[in-house]
């Protein structure tokens, strides 16, 4: 699903440039509207990807240089894909909208092999990221998670491969895991905890391990 985040801005600014001239040219539809400045500055393309007669992009201009795309990919009026790029011309990171409202709600952020590096995510509608996995070969490796919105993490995944290795939790609000559940391949699962708060975790104690710990010396 977030296999490679592509540079699309330069290369979208261009069709369009092209796109533009072919209509005139073979006197079909229009499909790119340029809005200006004062000044005679290019600030908006505006376009009809699938001449459908409907504008579907929208790229923000500074000049010849992208600033942002907005791109509605299902033409149902709302916006569902946001390209942010940097003044390089090099793609920041691209949001997209997972309940498709109209508002982005998880961005993806590309490494330099292009692939996805990261990946943040609001799971409340207020836009407020809550949850940041991290890829590695277009796979995710581990992932943090505010689950609380309190502005901590309080939860941490790793994974091997496809397969959930462990979660942890910081059901204390101390600011590192108390309890930690790993999953073997085989599937068989662990639990560690950390009774003392030391930020040790081990396995829960047996019922004789308990008992000798409660007999009095």
């Amino acid at each position: 699903m977030h296999r490679r985040t592509t540079s699309v801005g330069v290369v979208l600014a261009a069709a369009l440039m092209v796109a533009g001239c072919a209509t005139e040219r073979n006197g079909g539809p229009k499909r790119i509207w340029p809005e200006y400045d004062k000044d005679g500055k290019l600030q908006l393309l505006k376009y009809d990807s699938k001449g459908s007669g409907k504008v579907d992009t929208w790229s923000y201009m500074d000049g010849t240089r992208v600033v942002r795309i907005e791109a509605d990919t299902d033409q149902d009026g709302r916006i569902d894909r946001w390209e942010y790029y940097r003044p390089d011309r090099q793609l920041e990171k691209v949001g997209t909208s997972r309940t498709n409202d109209g508002h982005p709600d998880s961005w993806s952020f590309p490494g330099t092999d292009g692939t996805v590096a990261r990946i943040e995510v609001s799971t409340r509608p207020d836009g407020k990221v809550t949850r940041v996995e991290h890829y590695e070969h277009a796979a995710m490796v581990r992932a943090e998670e505010d689950t609380d919105s309190n502005g901590a993490t309080d939860k941490w995944e790793t994974y091997d491969g496809a397969r959930l290795a462990s979660v942890a939790f910081d059901t204390t609000h101390r600011g590192f895991p108390d309890r930690r559940l790993t999953y073997e391949a085989g599937g068989t699962v662990t639990l560690d905890i950390d009774p003392d708060g030391d930020g040790h975790l081990a396995p829960p104690p047996t019922a004789d391990t308990a008992a000798r710990r409660a007999t009095p010396r």
